[in-house]
């Protein structure tokens, strides 16, 4: 394996990194978190996910405005380094780091979950190991396997939730709802409970920006990866209201014996045992495809701050000369599945949370920053560039104020230890910040002021 950083290898189209990033939100997740959303919205589950698309769409124009301006690797953590400074992009970096770090852990315990409850004589851990060791081959061998590989199973996935929506429509259409409107609006809604059930749901859309990591290995990224993102989120949230409504007509209200469990106990009732059982393929499929895509955004980052000499450069900055991926860097993120091995899937969860919603509200920063900086020098529109990205840092701190006291405890404790570790590689700021060391045509823009040096 060679030394030199190297550069990624631009191979993906559109519908390849959109099908990415349908992977990594899993189509399945409206079944999961059905009941829960029910719940919580008092019958109008529809309605509290529209909500959330909408609210997320606003970042999701951030980072599309981000990725066309610096059509790099590192997402957020690129876009807060030329904008708002080497130290806070670092902090940023650091915090997505424990998002990305997690992530596919999270998505193969989950999964292991899935496979454990359908074949119980193989234990959760012995699943865990299973799962990391295949998506970290696939995703070692290659970003072309790999495209294929999501392609299959993120159609198939989606297919069974299709399915899984066609049998509600046809129980619907022999047993009648008492009203078509009720899903939307009710007499038990309330904006309270829509507006909270939202903040749930918008948990879902979590991994749309992670399309952004891919800017390196796509094909005119400066154009192909600001519409993916808009579009895994635009598709994203129409799948989720659409399967949500019909859900809703089939068990209007609220009320479930157990939330958790609501879209298979629907299963049974609208196709039977058989049906249902098969219908858990659907998360086990997307939840394979899920930890195939957030692994290989994951090990970008990873690569990215390698490159940069913020993590050590000969392990995370370097290429395979043969399949030119980040191989070390896959490496970590699938050893990380044993840290997984000890925890349950609620303390796993909390890791992820407070990274990702507190680089949504610093990229919404970054936008109004990039027109601070270029009002002057090019035409920046107020709407797209200051009105709605401040609405959507506003979205998104709120959604960071609703986390648990865990994720905030977790999060809070992991700032202060990449705030010990920048304060020790500056060595107290008499040194700079380690800076970005791309400097092709591709990766910075001409028209692009750089940051200052901290």
């Amino acid at each position: 394996m060679s030394d030199a950083p190297g550069r990624l290898t631009p191979t993906l189209s559109l519908f390849s990194v959109v099908a990415f990033g349908i992977a990594y939100m899993a189509p399945s997740m409206v079944m999961a978190i059905f009941g829960i959303i029910a719940a919580d919205s008092d019958g109008a589950a529809p309605t509290a996910f529209l909500l959330a698309t909408c609210a997320i769409c606003l970042t999701a124009l951030s980072y599309a405005k981000m990725a066309r301006h610096y059509p790099a690797s590192g997402s957020a953590y690129v876009y807060s380094r030329r904008l708002l400074g080497s130290p806070v992009g670092f902090l940023v970096g650091w915090s997505v780091l424990l998002d990305y770090l997690f992530l596919p852990m999270v998505a193969w315990l989950l999964q292991s979950v899935y496979l454990n409850a359908q074949f119980p004589s193989v234990p959760v851990w012995a699943w865990m190991l299973v799962n990391a060791v295949l998506t970290t081959a696939v995703n070692i061998v290659g970003v072309a396997l790999s495209d294929r590989v999501n392609k299959l199973l993120t159609g198939l996935a989606v297919f069974l939730v299709l399915l899984f929506a066609a049998y509600c429509v046809v129980h619907l259409a022999e047993h009648h709802p008492a009203s078509y409107t009720a899903p939307v609006w009710n007499a038990d809604s309330g904006i309270t409970g829509i507006t909270a059930a939202a903040a749930v749901a918008a948990y879902s859309y979590l991994g749309f920006d992670a399309v952004t990591t891919l800017s390196e290995e796509t094909r005119d990224a400066e154009r192909t990866i600001p519409r993916a993102v808009v579009l895994v989120v635009a598709l994203g949230g129409i799948l989720f209201t659409a399967v949500a409504y019909i859900m809703q007509l089939v068990h209007p209200g609220g009320a479930f014996d157990d939330p958790e469990v609501a879209a298979y106990t629907m299963s049974v009732d609208v196709g039977g045992q058989t049906f249902a059982d098969w219908t858990n393929i659907a998360g086990i499929i997307g939840g394979f495809a899920s930890g195939l895509a957030v692994q290989l955004s994951s090990s970008r980052l990873l690569f990215t701050m390698g490159r940069d000499g913020v993590l050590p450069k000969r392990i995370f900055g370097t290429l395979h000369p043969a399949t030119r991926t980040p191989v070390y860097s896959l490496l970590a993120t699938g050893a990380m599945c044993l840290v997984g091995l000890k925890l349950s899937l609620a303390t796993a969860t909390s890791f992820i949370n407070f990274g990702a919603f507190a680089a949504f509200t610093v990229v919404n920063f970054c936008v109004i920053a990039y027109y601070i900086r270029h009002r002057h020098i090019e035409r920046v529109p107020v709407l797209g560039y200051v009105v709605l990205p401040a609405l959507g840092a506003c979205v998104t701190a709120y959604m960071l104020t609703r986390l648990s006291p865990l994720a905030l405890t977790i999060g809070s404790c992991w700032l202060a230890a990449g705030v010990a570790y920048l304060i020790w590689m500056t060595r107290g700021f008499r040194r700079p910040t380690p800076e970005l060391s791309m400097d092709d045509a591709h990766s910075r823009p001409a028209d692009v002021t750089p940051a200052p040096a901290a």
